[in-house]
């Protein structure tokens, strides 16, 4: 084993533990702030585990588009629409807890077939000259654009519709105009005395 591969096998292991230890963060912390920093701490691991694969622009695009765009959405959210409110508890609440473990142990045996029963073999001589980012850009601003955008567009809604929604929360009622009033274009009232000079 050479240095390189050592300094990889290092990584990996440094990388794996960062991740699931973020992820058991993210399910097991009940402030949601803390959770959606530690989601950010598991896209940041997960681009580290594609540079480890050479997929530098799956990289790139994991740091921007997740952390730097969704993961920051979702603290806007987060701190804009939280209120501060008791904790209840639940009646039942164990069939929820139960069926969230159902759903989640369906999850881990899927991947775990999915890792197991697939080739992970690398081909011994990579064809030269192919660059993942050209193609990549050219199926985005060729055979996929109008998804593309459409995605963009409805993560700009996303965002302006929770703005919108924490920002009425925030608005206090003496600031809110009286729509009883009239207030259009309205005469002063003439004053009494003027109405009679003659009258002393």
């Amino acid at each position: 084993m050479d240095l390189a591969q050592g300094v990889q096998i290092v990584s990996f292991a440094v990388l794996s533990v960062m991740m699931i230890g973020a992820a058991l963060g993210v399910v097991l912390f009940s402030n949601v702030v803390y959770s959606a920093f530690l989601l950010g701490g598991v896209f940041i691991s997960i681009a580290g585990m594609y540079i480890l694969l050479n997929g530098d622009f799956v990289a790139a695009a994991q740091v921007l588009i997740y952390v730097g765009a969704v993961n920051v959405l979702i603290l806007f959210a987060i701190m804009l629409v939280n209120k501060r409110e008791d904790y209840q508890p639940m009646a039942k609440h164990w069939i929820r807890q139960g069926a969230t473990a159902l759903v989640c142990a369906g999850i881990f045996t899927l991947l775990s077939t999915m890792v197991l029963i697939t080739p992970w073999s690398i081909a011994p001589n990579p064809v030269p000259g192919q660059n993942s980012t050209v193609q990549i850009g050219q199926h985005f601003f060729n055979d996929f654009l109008l998804p593309f955008e459409v995605a963009s567009l409805l993560l700009l809604i996303a965002m302006i519709g929770a703005i919108v929604l924490a920002r009425r929360e925030y608005i206090p009622d003496e600031q809110l105009p009286d729509l009883t009033k009239q207030t259009g274009l309205t005469l002063p009232e003439r004053p009494r005395e003027l109405l009679n000079p003659q009258r002393k």
